[in-house]
This record gives structure tokens, sequence and C-alpha cells, in this order.
């Protein structure tokens, strides 16, 4: 039998924010449900509330001898100065749906190195728990880790195999570990703090825009009653934060030249990391767009001193005459800025324009919503068409927030055994229709004549896959077309999947009698100057009551997902 929560139990909760850059964990007693602390003492740092998702092993990978920010520091043995020690970082990455091209290239299985950091890290979870409680870690902590959308049951079976590995719970399928998607969990604690006086509403549309410090999500949620409610649509693109401080490193890099900074990254990570979160706090998060004076300077000896040797030539010259100061003016750091923010702003467009209904309230949370200027873009550009956009006292720690308030709904669930019945879900469907979308092909000699458009081509029905008429598929799982597909112009910037269905198996087009059009999912092709080189994933998932559709750009990692209500379409089945 799984290890699972009782109500004799002096239960704690443990809410673990896993990224991937940066990691924290909260805690509270299940009896005290408004008394929640976030960790903020770690191994060599303390006074924040998060530690960098880093390892330092030994050249042969097999101690870990630092984890968190240590590890950005590199060591030095004075007996040996030829001994190195190994970095390795952005291990996470390796969990997702990235293409294998895009993911980090790993001295370590992936695995290996998530396992060791969450060794690393439930040390001090059990420290602390320990220390403020007398119980059965094993028996009486319950675990939930806020986890990605997108993660599939495979990457959630991947991450409890390491969790297990790492010593955090007894048993392998242990119901003290659960966990919760992060849109669930912002949308538990919006609901939570936000909805609650809106008493009178029976449904609400609602979008979190979580910009984070990688990946922007938006995620739409249809809330009745007191319901989180279901996904209705998702996109995400990688334009987070991080982006702008990449934008500020490149700025450096003009000026100072490239290896310069390959050589401090290189040699003393931790003071790059240093010249990075003192822009951030400098500028990055006080910067509104309004004062046109706005200035920010980096003072490199007070800043990061290595870096000046590292500096040659006329960059080196030129240095010296400015005392070693860069000042940067509004329109440099405004240009750090915009292509990420115009990046986000497409993104929110598309997903209120692909949204089935009007969205009543927006959500800003994650780090980047820190930005004042990125808010002031946000409410100029949308306060039109969603009438309430607003950033959470609390926007940052949200979804560690919202997941503890998962676990008491949780842990509520299961001691009033109210859980049996909901357990009882299906697992696969048949499918009564095959699906697909329209593209458009080079006419050839074999297709009939009258289809031949003045350009030379013709419109087809493509079928996504096994989502064919008669096929058996599992629940929720996405189906997608059997081979990538791509712009017919290389200056597009925008394309549109537009969906159908069909009792025919074999069918070859669109207009075809019988043929039924679904919907529409519109994306953005923005990185032009990649011209016809864009591939792009289509799928389709098929869930209990509706069909969701998805477009991954394979190129740069953008993802776009919408719902279909497949209420019609039951209707049609049962005729």
């Amino acid at each position: 039998m799984p290890e699972s929560l009782t109500a004799t139990m002096q239960c704690v909760r443990v809410v673990v924010d896993f990224g991937t850059t940066f990691s924290r964990f909260s805690y509270s007693n299940i009896f005290s449900r408004d008394c929640m602390v976030t960790n903020d003492q770690w191994p060599e740092h303390c006074g924040q509330l998060k530690t960098n998702t880093v390892l330092q092993y030994d050249q042969d990978f097999n101690k870990v001898l630092k984890w968190g920010a240590p590890a950005l520091f590199r060591r030095r043995s004075r007996r040996d100065e030829s001994r190195e020690t190994k970095v390795v970082e952005l291990f996470k990455l390796c969990l997702g749906n990235l293409e294998e091209n895009l993911k980090p290239k790993l001295p370590i299985d992936y695995k290996k190195a998530i396992t060791d950091y969450l060794t690393e890290f439930g040390k001090v979870i059990k420290t602390k728990i320990e220390a403020s409680c007398n119980l059965n870690f094993l028996k009486e902590v319950l675990f939930v880790f806020a986890v990605p959308e997108e993660y599939s049951e495979n990457e959630k079976a991947t991450m409890r195999e390491c969790i297990y590995n790492a010593k955090l719970i007894s048993e392998k399928d242990s119901n003290l570990l659960q966990f919760a998607t992060k849109s669930e969990a912002a949308a538990i604690y919006c609901m939570k703090h936000y909805l609650e006086d809106d008493t009178g509403i029976e449904e609400t549309t609602l979008m979190i825009v979580d910009c984070g410090d990688g990946i922007v999500d938006l995620i739409i949620r249809k809330i009745v009653g007191n319901d989180v409610g279901k996904l209705t649509e998702r996109s995400s693109d990688y334009c987070g934060g991080s982006f702008v401080d990449q934008a500020y490193l490149e700025h450096l890099k003009k000026i100072l030249g490239h290896s310069a900074i390959d050589n401090l990254k290189e040699k003393n990570p931790r003071q790059l990391q240093y010249i990075i979160k003192k822009f951030g706090r400098q500028a990055k998060f006080l910067f509104t767009g309004d004062d046109k004076n706005f200035t920010y300077a980096l003072d490199i000896i007070d800043t990061a001193h290595d870096l000046q040797k590292y500096v040659t030539g006329d960059a080196e010259t030129m240095m010296d005459e400015n005392e070693w100061l860069i000042q940067f003016n509004y329109n440099e750091i405004k240009s750090m800025f915009d292509p990420i923010i115009e990046r986000i702003l497409k993104l929110i467009e598309l997903q209120l324009e692909n949204s089935s209904k009007k969205c009543s309230i927006m959500f800003l949370v994650g780090e980047f919503c820190q930005s004042i200027y990125l808010q002031k873009r946000i409410k100029e550009k949308f306060n039109d068409l969603v009438k309430n956009i607003s950033v959470p006292k609390h926007h940052v720690a949200i979804v560690a927030r919202g997941a503890t308030l998962y676990g008491l709904l949780l842990y509520d669930k299961i001691n009033n055994n109210s859980y049996g019945e909901e357990g009882l879900k299906l697992t696969t469907r048949v499918l009564k229709f095959t699906y697909g979308i329209k593209i458009i092909d080079t006419w050839k000699k074999s297709d009939p004549p009258e289809r031949k458009s003045p350009k030379g081509e013709i419109s087809r029905f493509f079928p996504i896959g096994k989502a064919k008429r008669g096929n058996s598929v599992n629940i929720d799982e996405f189906i997608f077309a059997d081979k990538e597909l791509g712009p017919s112009n290389p200056f597009q910037t925008m394309a549109i999947f537009h969906v159908y269905y069909t009792r025919e198996c074999d069918a070859k087009y669109c207009d075809e009698p019988g043929m039924k059009y679904l919907g529409k999912l519109k994306i953005n092709l923005l990185d032009v100057h990649l011209g016809l080189n864009k591939h792009l994933k289509f799928g389709l998932s098929f869930g209990e009551m509706e069909i969701k559709a998805t477009a991954r750009n394979a190129t740069n990692r953008q993802c776009y997902l919408t719902t279909f209500e497949m209420n019609e379409i039951e209707n049609e089945e049962d005729n």
C-alpha cells in the first residue's frame, strides 16, 4: 500500500517550485492554514527566497561539491591546481518537450542531475521541517511539486522517479507526492484572494500571464462557481525576463568585446551574475518608459573588477579614459526591452483572438512582471479588450502560494473520502471522425485540373496522424501530424491552422460532402530571418469533453494551444 494521508497525522505541506534557473520551497503545518514560510536560508547564503538550480561536481561527476548559488564559484585546490570542477545547469530543460537539438548538451544523464540536485535540496527541507516539528519525515510530509502545464504523464513519472531516488518519499507511488500545474496553482490563488467577492458571477473567463525568467506562459481558464475550472487555451514562448538580461550583455559585448564577457563567464561566473543582478535592481525593474532622462551606470571596478583584465585593445583605452564607467541612456535601455515586450504583446494578442470567450480578468504574475514598463505596456494595449488587468500583490510567489492551497484542498479531499468516484475516469476513446487540417500544396498532374489555382497550387485535407475514424486514442494525449509543416512564403509572419473533421477515412479535400469545420488556431512566425526554415508540428488531443489543438515551432520553441468544445460533435456522433 502506498503511503497516504490520514486525519490523525501531524502533516506538513512542502511546496517545491523546481525551476530551470532558480528553485524555492515553502512549508506549513496542515493545521496552521494561514501560516506559510518560504525558505530563505541556503548553504553559504541567506536572505534570498530562492537559490540557483546549479550543481558543481568533481572532475569525474561522482560527487556533488556544491549546489545552488555557491556552485557558481569555481573551486580551486591549492594542492592540485590542475584539478577541475564541473558546473552543470539547465538540466531541467531536458525534461520538457523541447526538440532534441534545443536541449542543453549535458556531460551526465539529466535524471542523475535532477536526482542529485533534489537530494541536496531535500537536505535543507529536512533540516527546516525537523527543526520546527517532531514528526516522521517520510510519513507525515505532503510534497506538492509545481510543474508546467505541458508536462505529460511521462514527465511526471520521471520527476516522481527522481524525487524517490532523492529519498524525499519512501515509495515511488506514494500519495504523499502530488503534482499541481503552475496555471492550476495560480488560478487557485487568484480565485481565493481576488475572485471570492464576485459571488454573483456564475462564470468567469480568466487569463493568467505568467512571465517567468525564461518562458512566458499564457493560460485561459473558465471558472465556474468555486471550481478552478478547465484550461481552454494556452500558448507559450521563450521571451521572459532573462532575454532582457541577454540583450544587456550583448550591449556590453559591443563596448568591451565579446571575448571579455565570455572570459568572465568562464572564469568568474559569480561576478557576471552580479553584473546582471545589479542591472535588474537598478534598471530592469525601475525603468518605466516615462522618464526620458532615465540612465543607468555600471561601475566595472566596483561591480566586476576581474573584467578589467579581459578587456584589451581600443576598448581598454576607451574604458581607461572613462574610468571604467559605462553610462546607459534611456534609448539604450528601452531598446533592450522593446523586442522582448513586443513578442509578449503579440503572444497575448493572439491568445485573446484564439479564445472562444471574452476574458473578463487578466492576472500578471511571475518574476518578469516586476517590470513596471512591462505592466504599463500590457495595460496600454489591452485595457479596452480586458476590463480588469491586475498585478497581484505577491505575483512572484503566486505559484508557490497557490500550490500550498492546492495541498490543503487535496488533504481535505482525501480525508473526506470524496475522491473515490473522481478516480473513475475515461482513459481512452474511440474516434467517430477523421481529423485533419487544410494545407496548401503544389498541384500535381494526378490532381483534378479544376482544383489547380492560378499559382499552380491546390488545397488538401491533411489528416493528423492516427486521429482517424475507428482508432482508439488515449485521453488527453497529443497526436501529431506525421510530418512537420512550414510557411509557403519566406516573409510570412503568421500562420492559421484550419481544422476539419469527416466520417470518411480517406478524405482528400476540405470541401467534400460530409466535411465539417471544427475551428482554427492562429500562430505567430516572428523569426522572419529564417525564411522557409520554420518547422511547425501540429497536433490534436481528445479529452472527455473537448478537443485541444496545439502548434509547436520546432525552431524557436513557441507553443500555442486552443480548445474546441465537443458538444456539437457529440450530437453528430449520436445521429
